[in-house]
This record gives C-alpha cells, structure tokens and sequence, in this order.
C-alpha cells in the first residue's frame, strides 16, 4: 500500500488515500473530487475545472497522468 494526498493528486486539501496501485488510487481521488463537488467546495471545484481544461488536450493529460503514476511509483510501501 501507498499513500497519497489529494494535493499530490491535483487537488486542495490533505486528505490520504492509500490503495495499492495508481489506478486504485486515481479512483479514489476522483470519487472524493466528486464529494467535494456536491458539498460545494469552492477550492475544489477549481481544482476540478482545471484538470477538465487539461483534459481538453489528450497528450497534455496523458503527460499529466504519467508523472502522477511516477510519483506514485516513487514513493516507498506504507510501513
């Protein structure tokens, strides 16, 4: 397992998600993005708009994905 927080990953706060693969981990972030979205929180939801502005570009997002992955892939197992 790995840690992550939401600024890690894009997003605002420090909020930890642990998963054991980036894929689990992008999942988790996303669905909290969504949570944040709903209850109306403003530093999230720029967040949100913004990675949808780089979304626009497929290779800007796939850039953007592959470092997250390696950041992901750098950090050590959860003790």
């Amino acid at each position: 397992m790995k840690t992550m927080t939401c600024k890690q990953l894009g997003g605002t706060c420090n909020k930890e998600f642990r998963a054991k693969t980036f894929e689990e981990m992008a999942e988790m972030s996303k669905k909290h993005g969504m949570e944040m979205f709903q209850k109306g929180d403003v530093k999230h939801i720029k967040a949100m708009n913004d990675m949808m502005e780089l979304m626009k570009n497929p290779k800007d997002m796939k850039l953007w994905f592959e470092s997250k992955r390696k950041d992901f892939d750098a950090l050590p197992e959860d003790g």
